[in-house]
């Protein structure tokens, strides 16, 4: 916790940060709570000066001086689910505060804004105050005046603006089961170079280390300059795919009415404490995203690959049923034609608090055409009919299903689906 000043405790603005970062919708994201002491205090010192992305990401996330906030969105990210939390607890247990602590879009200050108190209605006048007599002499002109207004306003009435839709299955369960964001978490495609690199794999314990983040995974152990300078880049920057955009401007439109609640997160931001609740989407597969590796164990349909970088990877299939294929082979590599597989699976969190959505493809080409194939309504069905369900689900039914897409120039379609799981946790 940050040292404040004397002056600052006796603040009320300050005590009313204090009673917000101690509520449970702060207890679990010491970094949200680091977030917002840090925004308060330094508009409330008048030090707005302090407040740029770069200053906020060095000062409370440890970025290096010389990172990027082009190429690290940590900041904008942590910002946007700040201001989800603040929303949570005014709604909650800070519904009785007298004034509300806001963070407007497009800036990092802290804005202290009083609840507006509620009219209160002048007495009504005494009865023998009144006139009968005047009021019936007034009714034909107060009657006319709101035909008047009336006809005005139908006249003048634009068109109702339908509302944006609930999300649909399977969505609808991530959406469902809190409050809280649902965290999308794309791939890291300097992880996968990392792994092209070296020629070996990379253990999620192994992306997690110091390390690795400090560039100092090649196998190389006396590398040139130019490998130096590149493994220092991979480090450093945070990069995805044109396949994991698809997928996130898919995730944005089936959000409908809740994709405020949409947060985008790289691979690289990721703790193994933040998979303790919540509810996720993992795009990518274990060989650009990491942290799919950390469900494979439940799934039926799980990638493996030879020699990273010279054998071709493919989906095995742990229990086949009558008419399966033991394994499923994709692209020899992204860019070319042919046929990819990839997998959409829905399973819960190992202690159950919380849901993760998981869309991996053997190659790009495969990871696009699962998050394509969750945007059109006839997929949907037809997989919910596959599965034997209907609708959506009160309860979150969990499943996997194995798509197949016929790619051609590193774009996917024609896509089907070729088997489908039912998860029992």
């Amino acid at each position: 916790m940050m040292e404040v000043h004397p002056d600052l405790r006796a603040d009320t603005r300050w005590q009313l940060i204090e009673r917000i970062t101690a509520s449970s919708p702060f207890q679990k994201s010491a970094r949200l709570r680091d977030l917002l002491c840090f925004l308060a205090e330094r508009t409330l010192h008048g030090q707005t000066q302090d407040l740029s992305e770069h200053h906020i990401g060095s000062a409370v996330f440890g970025k290096p001086q010389d990172y990027s906030v082009v190429e690290d969105s940590s900041v904008r990210v942590h910002v946007r689910q700040l201001r989800l939390k603040l929303h949570e607890y005014f709604d909650g247990e800070g519904r009785e505060e007298t004034a509300i602590v806001e963070i407007p879009k497009g800036a990092y200050t802290t804005l202290f804004r009083t609840v507006e108190q509620r009219a209160v209605p002048a007495p009504a006048l005494a009865a023998e105050h009144t006139d009968p007599k005047r009021w019936l002499q007034l009714l034909p002109w107060a009657l006319a005046a709101l035909f008047f207004v009336t006809t005005l306003l139908s006249w003048f009435r634009h068109p109702a603006v339908s509302a944006p839709a609930p999300p649909p299955w399977p969505l609808a369960a991530l959406f469902n089961s809190g409050s809280g964001p649902v965290q999308v978490v794309v791939a890291d495609i300097n992880y996968g170079m990392t792994r092209l690199i070296n020629e070996q794999p990379i253990t999620l314990d192994e992306y997690l280390s110091p390390a690795y983040r400090s560039g100092e995974t090649l196998a190389n152990a006396h590398p040139t300059a130019r490998e130096a300078r590149v493994t220092k880049y991979l480090s450093g920057s945070l990069l995805t795919s044109y396949a994991d955009l698809v997928v996130v401007e898919t995730l944005m439109r089936l959000s409908g009415n809740a994709r405020d609640r949409l947060a985008i997160r790289s691979a690289r931001e990721l703790r193994p404490r933040d998979l303790e609740e919540g509810t996720f989407v993992f795009v990518g597969s274990p060989s650009s995203n990491p942290w799919v590796s950390y469900f494979q164990d439940k799934l039926n349909f799980q990638e493996h690959e030879g020699v990273v970088g010279e054998s071709l990877k493919f989906f095995q299939n742990v229990h086949p049923k009558k008419g399966e294929q033991p394994t499923y082979q994709g692209l020899a590599f992204t860019g070319s034609s042919g046929e990819d597989y990839a997998t959409i699976s829905l399973l819960p969190l190992a202690n159950g608090r919380g849901s993760v959505l998981i869309l991996q493809g053997l190659q790009q080409e495969g990871t696009e055409a699962a998050g394509l194939f969750l945007g059109d309504a006839g997929n949907r069905k037809k997989l919910q009919e596959d599965l034997g369900i209907s609708g959506s689900p009160a309860q979150p039914v969990y499943f996997e299903a194995l798509i197949r897409t016929q790619a051609v120039a590193g774009a996917p379609n024609a896509t089907s689906i070729i088997a489908t799981r039912l998860i029992h946790p």
